[in-house]
């Protein structure tokens, strides 16, 4: 039946959108809601959680009492087909796609959710599930439908709604502040390219107002749910992990003797040894010792470090959690900012290790014959935007890769900073990448009959 009053562009987007809406909210009446050891803490507004993923659940709470979950999980459904059909529907319009690679530009954005759901080690469909990356996915395809406008169509309106979807980010997954950061590195590489100075002043002046705005939110947010004007904790003892599983023996002797930070380290140290939690037990291989980390980062964290800095801070008696959690996170930055220097070469050696897992991750799976894959696939990328930039002077295609090459990059050093990269929080670059690839392949050989003609 004839949709009366839309062109053929907004009808081709109303359609894809419905099927989007059916395919989503269908997945969510077959499985239902997927509830994870993490989702209590978003539910119960935990104080290591980001605000926005446990205010929109509040929100939907508020609105329909017991059964909100299925409601917000449908919330999630819907943002996410709203911003898979904005992404594609501008990238069909800007690179003139036919009809077949727009279904191709919507089935790589389909593909994460796959992947999480068949492949990873959870199982998890991430828009069924009561977990911020429901919400952060979304909202990142939004964030990258508004970058590549702002860069493409260089519109100010573009520009700030980009710069509000990464605080929006922020605000969701402490990792993905670095949107903000790529944001600001995008436009001041555009204004700089146009000799707009003053441009570059107001974007800097954005960034930190945003990075300001977010952590007087977070202590906001934090003060209203706990009573204490503070920041997320936890932080610095996810960091600290890394950095105890890299530290010797004798890295001690960067405490004064018999102060309360040594005997934390000797704590924390003899027990992990004790439960081969170090990196001498890690093995030889590049992925072997990758592994290892991985699958002992969160015993070390849980069992020893927050077990142990629990027990002596509520032991000194009239400590609420809240107050513990903040005397942790503080004996953690002092404790790094002394072992650091003593063991950096281990631990970047193991940051390294981690980046490289995040890397694969980012485009594919862990494995080592997929591994070589995902390197030829980065190198691919790399040579075929040099090509089109500085041998055919073409721009559009790799302007899209090196936005998903930018992210990527800083999405894998930001997170392996602090704990290992899960196939969950690397998903994010995945469809980017896929797509500017597909539109780097097609640009390179565009005068082929393939790609000839329009939708």
């Amino acid at each position: 039946m004839e949709i009366v009053g839309l062109n053929r562009d907004k009808k081709r987007a109303l359609c894809l959108f419905a099927g989007l809406l059916a395919f989503f909210l269908g997945l969510l009446a077959v499985g239902g809601v997927g509830v994870y050891n993490d989702s209590e803490q978003y539910i119960t507004m935990h104080i290591h959680r980001e605000p926005l993923y446990p205010l929109y659940l509040a929100a939907f709470r508020v609105v329909f009492g017991g059964g909100y979950l299925v409601w917000a999980m449908a919330g999630q459904g819907i943002l996410t087909a709203v911003g898979i059909t904005a992404l594609t529907e501008y990238l069909t319009r800007r690179f003139g796609l036919r009809l077949w690679e727009e279904l191709l530009i919507v089935a790589l954005q389909l593909l994460p959710h796959l992947i999480t759901r068949y492949v990873s080690a959870l199982h998890i469909f991430l828009e069924n599930s009561v977990m911020s990356e429901g919400l952060c996915i979304p909202l990142f395809t939004l964030f990258a439908y508004f970058l590549l406008r702002m860069l493409f169509d260089k519109k100010g309106r573009d520009a700030v709604f980009a710069l509000i979807f990464a605080y929006l980010l922020s605000m969701t997954r402490g990792q993905m502040m670095t949107t903000i950061l790529l944001w600001a590195l995008l436009l001041g590489i555009q204004v700089l390219a146009e000799k707009k100075y003053r441009a570059l002043f107001a974007a800097v002046s954005a960034v930190v107002f945003v990075f300001l705005l977010r952590d007087l939110t977070v202590h906001v947010y934090n003060y209203g749910v706990t009573g204490y004007f503070m920041g997320n904790t936890y932080g610095k003892v996810n960091t600290l992990t890394n950095v105890i599983y890299a530290c010797n023996e004798e890295d001690r002797e960067v405490f004064e003797e018999g102060d309360l930070e040594q005997a934390f380290f000797d704590c924390f140290y003899r027990k992990s040894m004790e439960r081969r939690l170090n990196h001498e037990y890690a093995g030889d291989g590049f992925g072997e010792r990758a592994a290892y980390l991985e699958e002992n980062h969160d015993i070390l964290k849980f069992q020893i470090l927050e077990a142990e800095l629990s027990a002596y801070y509520f032991g000194l008696g009239e400590v609420d959690y809240y107050e513990q959690s903040s005397m942790s996170d503080e004996m953690a930055g002092r404790m790094i900012k002394k072992l650091l220097p003593a063991c950096f070469g281990q631990w970047l050696y193991d940051y390294i290790l981690l980046c490289r897992n995040g890397f694969v991750r980012s485009i594919a799976v862990v494995h080592p014959l997929i591994n070589f894959a995902a390197l030829l696939l980065y190198l691919l990328a790399v040579g075929l935007s040099l090509r089109q930039m500085f041998v055919r002077r073409r721009f559009q295609a790799a302007v899209v890769m090196g936005t998903a090459l930018l992210f990527i990059a800083a999405n894998v050093c930001a997170t392996s900073i602090t704990i290992m990269c899960l196939s969950r929080y690397m998903i994010y670059g995945f469809s980017l990448f896929y797509i500017a690839l597909y539109l780097l392949i097609r640009e390179t050989c565009e005068n082929r009959l393939l790609w000839k003609g329009s939708g």
